[in-house]
C-alpha cells in the first residue's frame, strides 16, 4: 500500500525551521450557564403537587388508586429501563414488535421526552462520561446530576459531540420515529390524561385524588427514581469492577430504578441486557422484565458478558469491593443459583412457571412493604385517628 502523503508539511523533517512556526489555538469560549426559568416553575410545581398527593394517599385517597399508581411506577419504569435504556441505547437485546410497542407506550406515558432523544443523550453520556459533554455530569454535583441538568440550558460540548453519535439505528425504527412525530399528542394523553380518567371512571375516584396521587405522584415518583441513577448511583457506592470511573453499584437506587443501581458494572459493560452481574430478582426487576419476555418468545438476542471476562475487569481494576467472580465461584450461594436463570437456560427449560415465578418478583419488598402499611391504614382508619388524637389530650 503506498504511504498516505499530504501536501501539508508535517514537521518531522524541518529541523530548525520548527521553532519559527507559532501555533495559534482558538480559544475556548468561556461557558455561561443560563437558566431555564420555565423549567425551575414547572419542576417546582410538580415537586409541590407530589407532596399534596402523598398527603392524600394517606387521607382520601382510595387504596385501588394508590395500587393503579404503583402499577404504572413499574409499567413507566420498565418503559424506560428496559425501553429507551438498554433495548434502545445500549441494543443489548432485541424486541418483537408487540413489546417493542408496549414498550414505546409505556415510555410515553413515563415522559422523559421521545426514545429517540433519551437514547441519544444517553449514548453521550457513556461516550463523554464525567465531562463537560456529559448531559449529567456527576463532577458538578450531586444537585446538578440529580435534577439540575434539566433546568439550564446544555453544555456547547454536549450539542456539539453529540453530532457524532451514530443514531441512524434508531431514526429506522418506524414505531419510535411515529412515537417522535406525535410526541406532542401521545405524550399528555398517556401521562396525564388517561392515568386521571381510569380511576374516576373506574371505581369512583374523586378527580383531586386520582390526579395527584395516580398521575403527579407517580410521574414525579418515577423521574426521582431515574435522577437518582444519574446522581447517587454516580457519587456513592462500591467499585468492584472498575474504580478508577465514578459509576458506582448502589442497591438502594437499583431497587426504586427497577434494577439500575448496579451502575458500576454498567458503566464497565454496557452491552449486557443485565446491567449486573448476578443478583436475585428483587433487585432486578427489569431483568427479570425481559427474561420473562424472552421466555415468551417476545425478547431474544440477550447479549450478555461471559464470567471469566468479568474476573479479569474485577482483578485488574476493580476496588477489591467484588465478592463473587462470576456463575460457578466457590462463594456463590445456593441461592443465588436457584434464582439465577441463564440465557441458555430458556431454550432447554420447558417450565413455564418459571416465567409466572419471575412476575411474581415485578413488585419488590420494599413495594409489597409500602401496599401493606396503605392497605391497614386506610382499614383501621379511624382507631389509628383515635389513637393519636388520645396521645394528643394526654400530652397536653
Amino acid at each position: 500500500m503506498a504511504p498516505n502523503v499530504t501536501s501539508t508539511p508535517s514537521g518531522i523533517f524541518d529541523g530548525d525551521n520548527r521553532s519559527d512556526q507559532t501555533i495559534i489555538e482558538t480559544p475556548k469560549k468561556k461557558y455561561k450557564k443560563h437558566i431555564i426559568w420555565r423549567n425551575v416553575i414547572i419542576f417546582s410545581y410538580l415537586h409541590l403537587a407530589a407532596v399534596y398527593g402523598l398527603y392524600l394517599v394517606f387521607t382520601s385517597a382510595q387504596f385501588k388508586t394508590t395500587l393503579f399508581a404503583l402499577f404504572l411506577y413499574v409499567c413507566t419504569g420498565l418503559g424506560i429501563t428496559a425501553g429507551a435504556h438498554r433495548l434502545w441505547a445500549h441494543k443489548s437485546y432485541k424486541a418483537k414488535w408487540p413489546l417493542e410497542l408496549v414498550l414505546v407506550i409505556w415510555n410515553t406515558m413515563a415522559f422523559q421526552d421521545a426514545a429517540i432523544h433519551w437514547a441519544r443523550d444517553h449514548r453521550v453520556h457513556h461516550k463523554y462520561s464525567e465531562t463537560d459533554a456529559d448531559p449529567h455530569n456527576a463532577t458538578r454535583g450531586f444537585f446538578f446530576a440529580h435534577i439540575g441538568w434539566l433546568l439550564c440550558k446544555k453544555h456547547p460540548d454536549i450539542k456539539e459531540k453529540g453530532k457524532r453519535i451514530d443514531i441512524s439505528d434508531l431514526e429506522k425504527n418506524r414505531i419510535l420515529a411515529f412515537q417522535k412525530k406525535y410526541y406532542l399528542i401521545l405524550m399528555p394523553l398517556f401521562c396525564f390524561v388517561l392515568p386521571t380518567i381510569i380511576p374516576v371512571y373506574g371505581w369512583n375516584e374523586t378527580w383531586s385524588n386520582s390526579y395527584f396521587v395516580a398521575t403527579v405522584l407517580r410521574y414525579v415518583f418515577v423521574l426521582n427514581m431515574t435522577w437518582l441513577v444519574n446522581s447517587a448511583a454516580h457519587i456513592f457506592g462500591n467499585k468492584p469492577y472498575d474504580k478508577f470511573i465514578n459509576p458506582s453499584e448502589n442497591k438502594a437506587v437499583a431497587i426504586g430504578a427497577l434494577g439500575e443501581g448496579w451502575h458500576n458494572y454498567h458503566h464497565v459493560f454496557p452491552w449486557d441486557y443485565k446491567t449486573a452481574e448476578l443478583g436475585n430478582y428483587r433487585f432486578n426487576v427489569t431483568t427479570a422484565f425481559i427474561d420473562m419476555c424472552a421466555k415468551l418468545r417476545l425478547a431474544y438476542d440477550l447479549k450478555s458478558v461471559p464470567s471469566d471476562l468479568v474476573k479479569k475487569r474485577v482483578e485488574r481494576t476493580g476496588d477489591g469491593s467484588h465478592n463473587l467472580w462470576g456463575w460457578g465461584d466457590k462463594d456463590q450461594t445456593q441461592k443465588d443459583r436457584e434464582v439465577t436463570m441463564g440465557v441458555e437456560e430458556y431454550e432447554l427449560s420447558g417450565n413455564h412457571w418459571k416465567c409466572f415465578g419471575i412476575s411474581l418478583n415485578i413488585f419488590n419488598y420494599p413495594v409489597i412493604l409500602i401496599l401493606a402499611v396503605l392497605y391497614f391504614y386506610q382499614k383501621y382508619e379511624s382507631e389509628i385517628i383515635q389513637l393519636f388524637s388520645d396521645d394528643v389530650i394526654v400530652m397536653l
